[in-house]
């Protein structure tokens, strides 16, 4: 700030004090250069009626905080903007009055989130308290029984329930899904009466962040089944015979609670090919698995087991074997329907300009997952935010944005399909990856 300036207007101010603009221009130079012990003086004769403009008295009320005034900033900061709110929140803090100023600072933030100030918020003790996690965990003791309290954390349902109008396109796979798995658990007697066992294995399989753990979820919730989702560092075991243990004690449990499904996401961990395996413990593991799924003396009547993974090539081929996870669906990238519902609902709830047309980035972004969508959209939100810091106000989400995004953005599912025509080509044992070829020769990838 150039200070020849400032003792320029200064001098002219003690020429005309009655000049309120001209003393307004001399204290905003004064508060921009950071001299907030001539500000003393230069507030004195103004009061809250010499001034019209809610713009003016933010400036004064700054002021006064700056020169360690807080009673004559809470006299001029009387409007309901987020910015005066903000300036309020530091006078109530001086005050020492933190129960208003923490009202006054989460309206100003509510109304403008750019104005959001962590380290007033600090002082404030305005930010939300961080609920700890008390779920149990699963405990590993050597040669221990798997505690009941450990059970109960792997195996308790998720409250919400999901269902297919949850999941946007994969009609096909569905409709699929409806007609051989969903209709026996709604008509059992039915389905009994022909033999039909309920239940058995389901294996989805795909490129990653195309949805399969979302499908799994709503097939339970079509089902009126609960839904049981165990991750493989629920089962594995560094000690010897744990992990059999563990799982036997996940299907007990499920067979007991049934109907129920248990969803192993990323299943390949624990039913990869046992002649590659290196350890004969991976290998007892997916025995024990088999074992559980159709084994001599299990009754699995009610219990659907879903598996899910990107590399179904991994898989032993004992899993695909009738009885186990006999029925397969392939989880292919969304369409471009899809990905526009995709893109509407990663949208939803955020600020975003009017406008915009979500069907030219849905038909721009063939072959992305539903992941590669949700991180366009949140580039996007992450460029309107360091717009709005430096604006000082909030900026909405634009199509810019979203263009920008996508710019930088590449499909993830383009390696994993090509790996997968691979196999489909030169390992279609028993036809198991026709749909995979069948989706390359619909989007000329072949």
């Amino acid at each position: 700030m150039d200070a020849q300036l400032i003792h320029s207007l200064t001098a002219a101010l003690a020429a005309s004090p009655d000049n309120i603009a001209l003393r307004l221009s001399v204290i905003r130079l004064h508060l921009d250069a950071d001299r907030s012990e001539e500000l003393n003086s230069l507030l004195a004769p103004l009061g809250p009626e010499d001034l019209d403009r809610a713009e003016d008295r933010l400036l004064i009320g700054r002021a006064s905080i700056a020169a360690d005034l807080p009673e004559t900033a809470l006299a001029f900061l009387t409007d309901d903007s987020a910015e005066a709110r903000l300036e309020r929140a530091r006078a109530l803090l001086e005050l020492g009055r933190e129960d208003e100023g923490t009202a006054e600072y989460q309206a100003a933030v509510r109304d403008n989130p750019a104005l959001e100030d962590p380290g007033l918020a600090a002082q404030l003790k305005a930010f939300r308290p961080v609920v700890a996690d008390d779920r149990p965990k699963l405990r590993v003791i050597s040669n221990d029984d798997t505690m009941a309290e450990d059970l109960n954390r792997t195996l308790m349902p998720e409250q919400d329930r999901v269902t297919f109008a949850n999941v946007h396109g994969l009609d096909k796979v569905k409709e699929e899904i409806r007609r051989k798995i969903i209709l026996p658990y709604l008509k059992p007697s039915l389905f009994q009466k022909f033999r039909k066992r309920i239940g058995g294995g389901i294996l989805l399989y795909g490129p990653p962040g195309c949805g399969k753990t979302l499908l799994a979820r709503a097939t339970a919730g079509e089902c009126n089944a609960k839904f049981f989702n165990v991750m493989v560092s629920d089962i594995l075991d560094m000690y010897i015979g744990e992990s059999e243990r563990k799982l036997h004690a996940i299907f007990d449990a499920a067979r007991q609670q049934a109907p129920a499904v248990l969803f192993f996401d990323e299943i390949e961990a624990v039913g990869a090919k046992r002649q590659y395996s290196h350890e004969g413990t991976s290998a007892k593991v997916v025995s024990q698995f088999l074992s559980e799924m159709d084994g001599f003396n299990q009754d699995n009547q009610g219990v659907l087991v879903l598996g899910a993974t990107n590399v179904p090539w991994a898989l032993d081929p004992a899993f695909r074997r009738p009885g186990r996870f006999d029925r397969t669906f392939f989880v292919p990238p969304p369409d471009r329907e899809a990905r526009a519902a995709i893109l509407n609902l990663e949208l939803r709830d955020r600020p975003v300009a009017a406008g915009i047309d979500l069907e030219v980035i849905a038909k721009a972004t063939g072959g992305y997952s539903g992941a590669d969508l949700k991180n366009i959209v949140e580039t996007a939100s992450d460029i309107a935010i360091e717009r709005s810091i430096d604006s000082g106000h909030e900026v909405p989400i634009e199509a810019g944005f979203l263009k920008a995004a996508l710019e930088d953005s590449v499909a993830t599912t383009l390696e994993w399909l090509t790996t997968a025509r691979n196999y489909a080509r030169y390992a279609n044992d028993g036809g198991q990856y026709n749909a995979v070829l069948e989706f390359l020769r619909k989007h000329g990838k072949m």
